[in-house]
């Protein structure tokens, strides 16, 4: 059991984050010189999880993996609270390729298929490591084995126990966690992508405006809903829509050196936010500082405090009278 008012993450496929950093940009076919790779713990659930327990939060994570796996022992040494479900198969590990000019290119493996007792075990782990949380994140892709709906499925069961639920997934698992309003999450976390497949229009249009980005958030609130939607919007920023409105904060100027776990830092920003008593409009601030932190910083490493103290602040501007004119 966890302890009262702790976050608890999930990251049903974990993974070594393996960055290599490249002398040259990358080429096709051509040959390269690298740094010595660093491995790192990650996964969506465990990147969220690191950056809370950095600012000395409390926070345990939740996985499967091998009792003896190289995950378990790399997740070990950063310190981090967490609870490991045993399997029969290894952590996979994603390869991370990261150009001087901060472009990377990610090389995800599926992960190992979680199925049967497993996959029953890790579910009803994962339910009672939840109790008395204040928020659980679900996050990441799923492995081989488990259905699309399982997050929908354990938002359910958490509801139950009075916690709030916050989800980050994309694709068929994040359209199965909307299919049924009535059992969406507290909390989702699209990018600008992620929203467009799921209410439609442009990607690259809502990244460039922030009003539309507001309209659409607020549309998936009206029709998928999630009470908060948190949309990254990349290096421009983030919005956030809720039944009380809808905000935009600016990313601060950064040179960027990897994105990769900066959405994942964002939402750890959020909820650092949200369990620290802070209002809307400043929980929105705390996501996209943090999320600019983890993007200044090499691989997906995570942001600490003073990364993010050291941060230009960031002001977070109201986009609409009210939430609810836009999607009527």
């Amino acid at each position: 059991m966890s302890p009262t008012r702790s976050i608890v993450t999930v990251t049903a496929n974990p993974a070594i984050d393996r960055l290599v950093e490249l002398d040259s940009p990358l080429e096709r076919g051509g040959v390269v010189r690298t740094a010595p790779p660093v491995d790192q713990p990650g996964g969506k659930g465990v990147n969220v999880a690191r950056v809370i327990s950095a600012a000395s939060q409390s926070v345990t994570a939740v996985f499967p993996a091998r009792e003896h796996d190289s995950f378990v022992s790399a997740v070990r040494e950063t310190g981090l609270r967490h609870v490991a479900v045993p399997t029969s198969s290894r952590v996979r590990v994603n390869l991370t390729l990261a150009e001087a000019d901060g472009t990377t290119t990610k090389l995800n493996a599926p992960g190992a298929e979680l199925v049967g007792v497993e996959l029953e075990t890790f579910t009803r782990t994962v339910v009672e490591s939840s109790i008395g949380a204040s928020w659980v994140a679900l996050c990441g892709s799923l492995p081989p084995g488990v259905p699309a709906a399982w997050y929908r499925d354990v938002t359910v069961a958490l509801r139950e126990l009075g916690v709030r639920v916050a989800v980050d997934t994309s694709g068929e698992p994040l359209s199965a966690t909307l299919a049924e309003p009535a059992s969406a999450p507290d909390l989702v976390k699209p990018n600008a992508q992620e929203l467009v497949d799921l209410v439609g229009g442009d990607a690259d249009a809502v990244e460039a405006d922030p009003r539309l980005a507001g309209e659409l958030a607020q549309t998936l609130r009206a029709e998928r809903g999630p009470a908060i939607v948190l949309l990254t919007l990349g290096g421009a920023g983030a919005v956030l829509a809720t039944a009380l409105g809808t905000w935009f904060a600016p990313s601060p100027r950064i040179r960027p050196l990897s994105t990769v776990g900066a959405g994942d830092s964002a939402l750890a920003g959020y909820l650092l936010a949200d369990a620290a008593g802070a209002d809307a409009p400043s929980a929105l601030v705390s996501a996209v500082l943090h999320g600019s932190a983890a993007a200044a910083l090499p691989g997906s490493t995570p942001p600490r405090p003073s990364d993010v103290a050291a941060l230009e602040a960031s002001v977070a501007r109201e986009l609409f009278d009210s939430p609810t004119r836009h999607h009527l």
